[in-house]
């Protein structure tokens, strides 16, 4: 044998055992979950109990899990949504309804004691992509250690998308002009300085959504004023935060299951009710809403500039405000709405279009979330890279021609949580038909009936129209005019519709 031929053959030889050495370090899984928060824990729980021996990872980027109630941690951050539907289905909430983050993340910090989930758990791993192949029907995830900057790697037979619909390292601040003439700090909530000093100073808060109604009582007593300022007026439903069915049940001495579950029932009949009259009698329940914000506000405050929207209820989300806080501290004056568009930074403040300048030591952006399709992951399937926006969703968890994945997005009327466990419950039923069948993969295809469907945005905006949905609606699957290649956003319509999906539907393909 020639000493060339020899020397290749070592070679040869030597890159065989680097590549082996290489698959050893990649770990295989049945499943990979991507984000720690409210879906991907509670993804977690429902594999361990109703797949019990599936292998799973869950892939955080963070250094804890949380999700949101970990990115925000400005002052007074809070649900804006009761914990009895947004908590799990299978973990009874005891406290307040409406929860600050360290009670939310003290609660899923009990879930995965409970059950022992902190092992399928891994921090600081930041997916950046993942690669179907249909020779191995496997996922390859690629993820970078954010402590360490070493890349790993990881297969897996399913993907399951937990990881949220918005950019957790920074959120959306439009770009106004002067801004960099201001001579005080402008911070967005979603990234909040640790040292940041409001105490006796003016500060503006722009928007008046969720986040600003959170943020403006928790900081007001503290500063000189609070000035919120927004382009148009937002619906508040201002209601004590406490439920006295809960309450009652339990001076009766009743099972806290027994609570949980006849409490979370009672507020989805009720949110049912609200939700269908905001459709049927949108006038009437406008009224409604406005006479809850002037029973704190008094009959002398003019309500029409700064707190009537011109849009009927629902069509973008309702801020639950406990105890009215917000408006107690606009009515005692250490905060003020003002309704205006912005012309321009001043080296002081803001300069208003109407001519009105306000005076600011800080600016606070409350103006939303940059929407995050499936976490801003590269994705590919057969070396072919994946646009999601070319794709038709099949109800809001799956898309046409992407192979063994799911995705959560929650409810926008409702608690993101109850879609979560809804889908968790689909994933679960999803890969156990597989297995009875045979199948490696499954992903939904257009049936003969649907090629000639019609195709629209993902949402319809008539129907639910907040910013960052419009600014990343291009983004986002299409939806067709049949149920089946929707998002719904109905959840009491969804309970009953995804338990009964039949998984041998012509718009599944396995293989």
């Amino acid at each position: 044998m020639s000493e060339v031929a020899t020397a290749t053959e070592s070679a040869a030889a030597a890159s065989q055992n680097t590549a082996h050495a290489a698959s050893q370090n990649i770990e295989h899984f049945d499943v990979l979950i991507a984000g720690a928060g409210i879906s991907g824990v509670g993804g977690a729980y429902h594999l361990t109990t109703q797949r019990p021996g599936t292998s799973f990872l869950v892939l955080e980027a963070q250094d804890s899990f949380g999700g949101t109630w970990l990115t925000h941690r400005y002052p007074g951050i809070r649900s804006d949504s009761d914990l009895y539907t947004f908590g799990y289905r299978f973990k009874p909430w005891t406290g307040k309804p409406i929860a600050t983050a360290a009670e939310i993340r003290a609660y899923m910090g009990e879930v995965i004691d409970d059950n022992d989930l902190a092992r399928h758990i891994r921090y600081r791993h930041r997916i950046v992509s993942a690669r179907w192949s249909s020779a191995d029907n496997r996922w390859t995830i690629e993820a970078v250690r954010t402590d360490t900057g070493e890349t790993v790697r990881f297969t897996a037979n399913f993907l399951w998308m937990c990881q949220g619909y918005y950019r957790h390292a920074e959120g959306y601040t439009p770009e106004w002009p002067g801004m960099e003439s201001f001579k005080g700090r402008i911070v967005h909530p979603q990234t909040w300085p640790n040292d940041l000093d409001y105490a006796g100073k003016k500060v503006i808060v722009i928007g008046s959504g969720a986040t600003a109604a959170t943020l403006v009582p928790a900081i007001a007593p503290d500063c000189e004023h609070v000035t919120v300022l927004q382009r148009s007026p937002t619906y508040f439903i201002p209601g004590r935060n406490k439920i006295e069915l809960a309450d009652t049940l339990r001076e009766l001495g009743v099972n806290e299951d027994w609570i949980h579950e006849i409490v979370r029932r009672k507020i989805l009949f009720d949110q049912a009710a609200f939700t269908k009259r905001s459709m049927t009698e949108p006038e009437v329940v406008k009224q409604e809403l406005l006479g809850g914000v002037r029973a704190f506000l008094g009959p002398d405050y003019d309500l029409e500039p700064h707190f009537t929207p011109s849009y009927r209820p629902w069509r973008q989300r309702i801020a639950f405000v406990p105890d009215g806080d917000l408006f107690k501290g606009i009515a005692s004056g250490k905060a003020s709405v003002v309704t205006d568009e912005i012309e321009r930074f001043t080296e002081s403040g803001i300069l208003l279009k109407s001519g009105e300048t306000l005076d600011a030591d800080i600016i606070v952006t409350a103006t939303g979330f940059n929407l995050n399709v499936l976490g801003d992951i590269d994705f590919s399937i057969d070396g072919r890279p994946l646009d999601f926006a070319d794709t038709v969703t099949y109800r809001g968890m799956m898309f046409t021609g992407v192979p063994n994945m799911v995705w959560v997005f929650g409810y926008f009327r409702a608690s993101w949580t109850l879609r979560a466990d809804l889908v968790a419950d689909f994933v679960c039923r999803l890969l156990g038909h597989m297995k009875q069948k045979g199948a490696v993969k499954v992903m939904p295809v257009l049936r003969p009936e649907d090629k000639d469907m019609q195709l629209f945005s993902w949402i319809d905006p008539e129907n639910f129209n907040p910013g960052y949905l419009m600014r990343g609606m291009h983004l986002l699957p299409k939806r067709g005019d049949k149920p089946e290649w929707q998002h719904s956003q109905d959840y009491w319509s969804e309970k009953d519709q995804l338990p009964a999906i039949d998984l041998d539907d012509p718009a599944f393909a396995y293989g």
